[in-house]
């Protein structure tokens, strides 16, 4: 099993303006810098949180169609693009939209087979079967504020600490009341 971001987000779950505003920043000497940041920490909430914030597209490649649903990485998964898989001559196959379903309603998110229908089966390959989805909580106006909240802490953070080491000592994102801010979020699982 394997996983690959196929289209990165076309915006963040902040903009320029908003993280300055939070800096308290109204030059535009580092505009750059701060916009790196806002990548740097909407990234790491990504990654510490298993959830992708704005819309995404990404693709899960399987060794075979398992034996019921799909479970789908990064929620929240708005829509499948595809499904395509190696058949057993090892042709190139796209499964029609009719015969599968998402199943979005919970934390966990699914591509399953459409009712009366059954995975086809495939050739014994190494990502024989690939799931094409868009991920993420849709613009960055929808992003919960919790987590724009962390966001902002940890962009202000990583401004204010610009070093790895200083004075001879690690420095590291604080723990505290405000890393639970993502934990309403976080993925169990994948």
């Amino acid at each position: 099993m394997a996983l690959k971001l196929i289209t990165a987000p076309a915006v963040e779950p902040l903009t320029l303006a908003e993280a300055k505003l939070h800096l308290r920043v109204t030059g535009s000497d580092e505009d750059a810098l701060i916009t790196s940041l806002i990548v740097a920490a909407r990234r790491m909430a990504e990654q510490r949180s298993g959830r992708a914030l704005c819309d995404q597209t990404w693709e899960l490649a399987l060794d075979a169609f398992p034996a019921g649903a799909i479970e789908l990485p990064r929620p929240p998964v708005s829509s499948i693009a595809s499904i395509k898989y190696l058949d057993a001559a090892g042709a190139d196959q796209t499964l029609a939209a009719d015969q599968y379903a998402l199943d979005n309603y919970g934390g966990q998110h699914w591509a399953l087979p459409a009712q009366d229908v059954a995975w086809p089966g495939t050739l014994a390959a190494a990502n024989a079967v690939k799931v094409r989805f868009v991920a993420g909580y849709g613009a960055a106006a929808a992003v919960p504020a919790d987590i724009k909240a962390w966001l902002l802490l940890a962009i202000g953070t990583l401004y204010a600490q610009r070093e790895t080491v200083v004075a001879d000592q690690a420095v590291e994102l604080p723990g505290g009341f405000w890393q639970s801010l993502l934990d309403p979020y976080r993925v169990i699982g994948f």
